[in-house]
């Protein structure tokens, strides 16, 4: 069982690097990739943004508890800015989009790969590989760091509302930990992660699709396949990247 997941793994890498090696190969079909890029971060704006504000709101909350007990409630800004910033903003992002992007590609390729969509595009001597996969992953890889910093400054705002008209925090003290505490390391692994984590979705989503069969069971399997193992390859990331930066 262990080495059949490794072996999986070792797929996924391979694939995805086929997948990347194509990227300047023509025709670039750049109005393609704008289409999937507006997909993945226009589409996903909404879900990420409702999802950080309310993140900010609800930490914001439970540190003021913690902190009212040594009466320090004015270093909730900071405290919040470091979470979202370091940990909070680029997974909750990456989950969020695993969930409505990932399983979308899912199933977009394996129900292409199951009617034999795919294999007609091979007939026609088009690479599917480049066609389909290549713009997805790159879409994911570069929307996911822009989706990241708008889950962190939304989550702020969500902080600062709940700390300032619920909590009683001043203004200028909530802003000052944080101009205090984040320093520009912290935004770069933030982005590192997101652009990290939206390779991992995209790679783990095209893989199971492309790859899918046994009908439209097997297309449901793998979407199910893909919100799973994406989620798992997250938080792994998450840690090793959290390691390797906090060394």
């Amino acid at each position: 069982m262990c080495a059949s997941r490794l072996e999986s793994v070792g797929d996924v890498i391979v694939f995805a690097v086929r997948a990347v090696a194509l990227l300047g190969r023509r025709p670039l079909r750049l109005g393609h990739l704008v289409m999937l890029m507006e997909f993945v971060g226009v589409g996903s704006l909404l879900i990420v943004l409702l999802t950080g504000i309310f993140t900010g709101a609800v930490f914001a909350i439970q540190t003021a508890v913690a902190f009212e007990i040594f009466n320090a409630k004015s270093l909730i800004g900071g405290s919040v800015a470091l979470a979202l910033v370091r940990e909070l903003a680029p997974t909750l992002t990456a989950l969020m989009v695993a969930g409505r992007v990932g399983s979308a590609m899912t199933t977009e390729l394996g129900t292409m790969r199951v009617t034999e969509q795919i294999d007609a595009l091979e007939v026609m001597a088009v690479d599917p590989v480049h066609y389909l996969v290549t713009p997805r992953i790159v879409a994911t890889t570069l929307m996911m760091p822009l989706l990241t910093i708008g889950f962190n400054a939304i989550g702020l705002l969500g902080a600062w509302i709940v700390a300032t008209t619920i909590l009683g925090v001043d203004s200028a003290m909530f802003f000052s930990r944080i101009y205090a505490w984040i320093e520009p390391g912290d935004i770069g692994v933030s982005v590192v992660k997101g652009t990290c984590f939206g390779a991992a979705v995209g790679a783990i989503a095209c893989y199971k699709g492309y790859f899918a069969t046994g009908g439209s069971r097997g297309v449901g399997l793998a979407t199910t396949s893909t919100v799973v193992a994406s989620s798992i390859v997250v938080l792994i990331l998450d840690y090793v990247v959290t390691a390797l930066w906090m060394r």
